[in-house]
């Protein structure tokens, strides 16, 4: 299977997917541990967390899939969400909360 393919199946396979540098227990850099923050925020309890610091393919693949050039990198129900500034831009106004909601996941879906 090549990364392209592997990393569909995982934005396919679960709600919420987070490409990330490290893990949401251990965050390895500042964006990141802001994502993985907004999601706790906001009871997001199930992301599919990706480190990308394990491949040096699945961190360049990722890249190459949603044609966006850094991480973390956020999917929800398989739609690529963005990276850090959009995600704290949607948190701040709603939208995020909204989406996770529509998506069936988050305390609102409930």
């Amino acid at each position: 299977m090549d990364i392209q393919q592997y990393i569909d199946e995982q934005v396919k396979a679960h709600p919420v997917v987070l490409f990330m540098k490290g893990t949401p227990q251990f965050p390895q850099c500042g964006f990141s541990a802001t994502v993985v923050q907004i999601l706790k925020q906001v009871g997001v309890t199930q992301v599919a967390a990706m480190n990308v610091l394990e491949s040096d393919e699945l961190r360049q693949g990722i890249k190459e899939y949603a044609s966006w050039p850094t991480i973390p990198q956020l999917y929800i129900k398989g739609e690529f969400i963005g990276g850090c500034d959009i995600v704290k831009e949607m948190f701040a106004n709603g939208e995020l909360q909204q989406m996770l909601a529509d998506a069936g996941v988050g305390p609102a879906a409930q």
